[in-house]
């Protein structure tokens, strides 16, 4: 294992640590219990979206905290669900008095730890709603889940429902908004590597030198097939397909789409991909009207990438176009 890390205990607080140090104008850091938010919490009379899941998928979700998206994040161990302290906690330092949104991706250990944390926010007078995100087609149960897997939708709900929020929107808007963009947005993802969790020391499985994973999950869970390694234009259409097909969409829609590397994929293949989708799209009659390509949820250093379709209208649109200022995510400031 070759790593940038001093101690294996260490990775998580040292790398939230960092964060805090790099954007001490946007975050702070918390380290006892460890969560990220943002640097002027509490807004007074905004409603305050909370996220966060198991370190390694940087930059979610403490990259994403600032103006127009989280207002805090809390980081478990690598692939480790927070615990509820840091939920608590966090909540509490950042509600403004207009109630909290948890954002939650559909894991098991995230779902019962936000689950158990609302309820002892709501014990002492601190209303919580929560949203799950299951946008990932490529398998409906998993390793770590009951249903679908919370993957790359996340990035987009953190977005349109922290510009709704920003706004000035109740706890009851900002919680319909979420949910609209659950609903309407799906991902799948493919692998030609695994990766590597510091506390293991060895790849979390094991691809040939010719192989790729398809419908892979950000923490190495086994996709829908495993087969020999293709051109990228192949497997383009192979994430794609279902994505349009499970949303349903139709000639004359217009999406959001996100191509996403899982940390250790070039940007000029990540571009090749681009390519063959908007192609994809423009043969089916889908307009992309925006987009996003890049890093924004990983999977440590594995080779790979995953695609996110957004159905979009004019409410979404003018949300996701709306200012957002974060460590990962900036625009219209």
């Amino acid at each position: 294992m070759k790593k940038l890390i001093n101690r294996v205990e260490a990775v998580v607080d040292e790398a939230t640590e960092g964060l805090g140090l790099a954007h001490p104008d946007l975050v702070r850091v918390h380290l006892e219990p460890r969560y990220v938010a943002r640097a002027d919490a509490p807004v007074q009379g905004k409603v305050a979206l909370i996220s966060g899941g198991g370190s390694g998928h940087e930059p979610l979700h403490g990259g994403y905290v600032g103006r127009g998206m989280l207002d805090a994040a809390c980081p478990g161990e690598v692939f480790t669900s927070p615990v509820p302290d840091q939920m608590v906690e966090a909540a509490k330092a950042v509600h403004g008095g207009a109630g909290v949104l948890f954002i939650v991706k559909n894991y098991t250990g995230d779902v019962m730890n936000f689950e158990l944390a609302a309820e002892l926010l709501q014990a002492e007078g601190i209303e919580v709603r929560s949203v799950l995100v299951a946008d990932d087609v490529a398998v409906e149960d998993s390793l770590y889940t009951a249903g679908r897997r919370g993957v790359g939708g996340t990035v987009f709900v953190e977005k349109i429902a922290g510009a709704a929020a920003e706004a000035g929107a109740s706890l009851d808007e900002v919680e319909r908004i979420a949910r609209r963009v659950s609903e309407n947005v799906r991902s799948m993802g493919m692998a030609l590597t695994s990766c590597t969790v510091p506390a293991k020391g060895s790849p979390t499985f094991e691809l040939g030198e010719d192989e790729m994973e398809i419908g892979i999950g950000i923490h190495g869970e086994p996709g829908r097939e495993r087969m020999k390694l293709r051109p990228a234009d192949e497997i383009t259409a192979m994430l794609a397909g279902p994505v349009i097909d499970d949303l349903g969409l139709q000639a004359g829609e217009q999406v959001i789409a996100m191509v996403n590397g899982m940390g250790g994929t070039p940007l000029m293949e990540l571009y090749i991909v681009y390519r063959q989708l908007a192609q994809i799209l423009k043969q089916r009659g889908i307009a992309i009207v925006r987009n996003l390509v890049g890093n924004y949820i990983t999977s440590l250093e594995m080779q790979g990438c995953s695609i996110s379709l957004l159905r979009a209208d004019d409410e979404l649109l003018r949300l996701w176009d709306a200012p957002v200022h974060t460590p990962a995510l900036r625009w219209g400031v």
